[in-house]
């Protein structure tokens, strides 16, 4: 089940907002309801639903109604229209006791502006919204301390904001955020005031973050590269409506319409797509099965070499045509004539990562996991053809190496 599920969620600004319902339902654009009404739309009829411990990214130009929407999520912004479930739960009915419990306990919030307070040091600051929840000194003293090492600030916390960088004043928005432990981390634009080498290294930050935390976070974004790099899923927003919903790959590979299509078309896809968006199925042989039987499967299958496993499909070399031949000729086995130092890579490693390793070998690389299991092999032509924007990639068998 979802952990957040949007049904229906408006938000139109102006008196009397419900008079825009009708004119959305119509199909109205928010520059024709905004003509005839003066009514503002902020959001238009959203519907999504966020899976527990995904980064779920909204993006869209400015005014597109992503940071409204994120508002919304947690009733900083009352909607005019629709449903917000959390765990199944309406945070639209809840009462006002319900709501602060709720924005307490269940959700944390990264602003793009720091909003540090000066005078505090960089603990007291991380322990600010445990002290308006009234926990007591020593247990919202060890839960902050926990928080600041998980962001990598242990030896600063007496520290006051004006000491610190940009990239580590922000790391201290984002250890208050999680000081609490919630369920969903609410982060609007928050690497946005950041220079771009920091930025790139606050991204970093959250996915390592991640892959412990398994937090389920809504990050907002205008920029589609940090959009593409974090998320797991992608909204992408114009004027108030989410005009698509997908991955990363299906964003750049099948864009919804021409907005889509314009917002994506400058994406360089070498440093979004991954070794595991290429890889084509790999021809396998297991060690016991010898020179000969290798020499034949390759002779039907019309290809020159082949991937050597074990019982667990875990990696152990490549044979080609040539030295398999040779072994039989000399009469060795086939774990001699294996090349055991080809290359290969994570399923995780980006395109242009692969681009010398590809020049530099006669042989497609490999794609292991962090077991050493064999999961496919990526070869010259579905590189070009994804590079190309061609869909269907990565679906392919091993062919001839080029």
């Amino acid at each position: 089940m979802a952990i957040i599920e949007a049904k229906r969620l408006t938000k139109i600004f102006g008196s009397d907002p419900k008079k825009a319902i009708p004119l959305l339902d119509k199909g109205w654009s928010k520059e024709k309801i905004f003509a005839d009404t003066k009514l503002t739309v902020g959001v238009n009829q959203a519907d999504f639903a966020i899976e527990e411990g995904q980064i779920f990214v909204i993006m869209g130009l400015s005014g597109s109604g992503k940071s409204t929407l994120v508002r919304l999520l947690n009733r900083l912004i009352e909607p005019t229209l629709g449903q917000v479930l959390f765990n199944g739960t309406d945070v639209l009915r809840m009462s006002p006791e319900q709501l602060r419990k709720f924005r307490r306990k269940n959700v944390g919030m990264v602003f793009q502006k720091f909003a540090l307070f000066p005078h505090r040091t960089v603990l007291q600051n991380i322990e600010y919204g445990l002290e308006v929840q009234g926990i007591d000194k020593k247990k919202r003293r060890e839960m902050a301390m926990s928080s600041l090492e998980l962001v990598g600030l242990t030896g600063w916390e007496n520290s006051y904001p004006d000491q610190l960088s940009g990239g580590m004043q922000q790391r201290v928005g984002l250890a208050r955020g999680l000081a609490n432990d919630p369920d969903v981390l609410l982060m609007d634009e928050a690497f946005s005031a950041l220079d771009p080498l920091i930025r790139k290294d606050m991204q970093d930050e959250l996915l390592e973050l991640q892959s412990k935390m398994k937090k389920t976070i809504v990050f907002i974004t205008h920029d589609l590269n940090e959009a593409l790099r974090i998320g797991d899923q992608i909204a992408l927003m114009k004027d108030g409506a989410i005009v698509q919903i997908g991955t990363p790959e299906e964003i750049l590979m099948q864009p919804a319409n021409k907005y889509v299509e314009r917002f994506v078309e400058d994406v360089d896809l070498s440093k979004v797509l991954t070794a595991a968006h290429v890889m084509v199925k790999a021809e396998t042989i297991t060690m016991e099965k010898g020179p000969r039987v290798a020499l034949q499967f390759m002779r039907d299958r019309g290809i020159s070499s082949l991937y050597v496993v074990d019982k667990g499909m875990r990696l152990i070399g490549i044979v080609t045509a040539e030295d398999a031949s040779n072994a039989i000729k000399n009469g060795v086995r086939l774990d001699e004539a294996i090349i055991k130092d080809a290359p290969s890579v994570q399923p995780d490693t980006l395109l242009h990562e692969l681009f010398e390793l590809m020049s530099n070998s006669r042989l497609p690389i490999s794609v292991i996991d962090p077991n050493g299991r064999l999961k496919g092999v990526v070869i010259k032509g579905a590189v070009l053809a994804a590079l190309a924007g061609s869909t269907g990639i990565g679906t392919g068998e091993q062919h001839e190496s080029a």
